[in-house]
This record gives structure tokens, sequence and C-alpha cells, in this order.
């Protein structure tokens, strides 16, 4: 009786990791920017490439880079890219000077992210950046930040933490497109924020203190918050992922 039942098991077990594998295959590629601990080794927090598993897309981990043809190589084999969260920018990068002490820096990270960043833009694929991976690509496109929100914006909200807060969001964006709202319900984990606009630089969403919560181009969506973080308790954010892993699938 188990003989007889041993060949059809076998061929169904085969033939749904065969469809497993399948969709992976077809699944595009999605390089995710990693940060670095205090020890040197690399790390990322295993929502962003969660979000990126719920959008349709497989996450691959880029490592911290230290040459432009390693950067180029890298993009060149995905098909979308992430840019994540962490810690400030060196202000000399757009050419100012530490604001106070509560701006932390680590050079190593900025060069590996700008060189990314730069190879990304060049490559013409879509790019999701989150909260310091806006802030990243604001800079990379020639723009500034804000190095401390609470000392440099007049009665700022709470942008750090976790807090929670609304953002009003431009008609005609993506994330009005995908929402179809003018204000959300968002997130904050961040002391900086885009100040003056990156070359081509749609701003597309502000907090009530008029900090920058989100913008786009052609090729860039951009946001402060982390829908990363969020989409698991509230599933509609999936929708964010699914969008940008839809464009790298073109």
């Amino acid at each position: 009786m188990f003989a007889a039942m041993k060949t059809p098991l076998t061929l169904l077990l085969s033939a749904a990791l065969l469809a497993g594998c399948a969709s992976h295959v077809s699944a595009p590629l999605i390089g995710i920017s990693c940060g670095r601990t205090d020890s040197g080794m690399d790390r990322l927090s295993a929502t962003y490439s969660n979000a990126v598993l719920s959008g349709g897309g497989l996450p691959v981990i880029f490592p911290t880079v230290s040459d432009e043809a390693t950067a180029k190589a890298l993009i060149d084999r995905v098909d979308g890219i992430m840019f994540s969260g962490g810690p400030d920018f060196d202000p000399a990068l757009y050419g100012e000077e530490i604001w106070n002490e509560t701006v932390s820096i680590d050079s190593v990270r900025d060069r590996s992210d700008l060189l990314l960043a730069r190879a990304a833009l060049a490559s013409g694929k879509p790019i999701l950046a989150i909260c310091r991976g806006e802030q990243l690509m604001n800079v990379a496109l020639g723009g500034s930040l804000i190095q401390d929100i609470p000392t440099q914006v007049p009665d700022s909200l709470v942008h750090s933490g976790g807090a929670r807060h609304r953002i009003a969001v431009e008609k005609g964006s993506t994330l009005y497109r995908l929402f179809g709202e003018d204000s959300l319900d968002v997130n904050s984990f961040h002391h900086q924020a885009v100040k003056r606009p990156g070359e081509g630089v749609r701003i597309i969403a502000r907090a009530d203190d008029g900090v920058v919560e989100g913008f786009e181009n052609d090729q860039v969506l951009a946001v402060q918050f982390h829908p990363e973080k969020m989409f698991e308790d509230e599933p509609e954010w999936t929708a964010l992922f699914r969008e940008f892993v839809s464009r790298a699938r073109k």
C-alpha cells in the first residue's frame, strides 16, 4: 500500500517544489543597502527583506562597498534597489559643517551608500529609498539636509522613537495613487530630513511642521517614514512594496 502511494506523493511534492522555485526565478531581484555594527559587521533588519518578499520580489543584501566597480557590478545584477535607514550623513558631503552634537557620522557607510546610489541612478533602475535612504538620494541628487529637526525646525513635531503623525500627500503622486487619500498616518524614526531638494526632486508629502516626508522623480520613490515596519500590522502598506517590485519587473 505504501509503495503504491510513494510515486504519486513524490510527484506532487516535486511539482510543488518546482512551482515554488519557478515563482522565485521569475521574481525581480531587489538589492538592499545595509548598515554596519561598531565592530564593522554588515547588518540589516529583516523587516526590509520581508517587505520585499511581501511585494513579490526576491531580496538580496548588498555588502558595504568601497569602489565604483564593485558598486556598479552589484547594481548591474539586480532589477531594483532599496536604500535602507541608518545614521546621519557627514554634512561635508553637501557643503556644510556639523550643526551640533546630535549628528552621528559613519564615513565608511557614507562612501558605500553614495557609490551605490550613484551607480543606481546611472542604471535607470527603480529605486525605493527609506528614511536615511531618502536623505541619501537627496544628497546624491545635489540637495542638502536639515541636520537636527528639533533645533532647526520651529515648532517641530516629534519625529523620533517611532512617534506617529499625519502627513499631507500631494494629489497626482505615487502615494496618492496607491492609497487614494490626501493624508496618511505614518511612523517616525529620524532627526534629519530634506532641506534643499536635489535636482529633479518632486516633494510629494510633508508633515504638519513642514518636514519633507516623501519625494519622487521618474526613477526614485523616497519616503522619510518606515513602511517596512508597518506593513505586517497594517497590510495596506504592502501596496507600496508591490508597486516598487512591479516597476522592477518591467
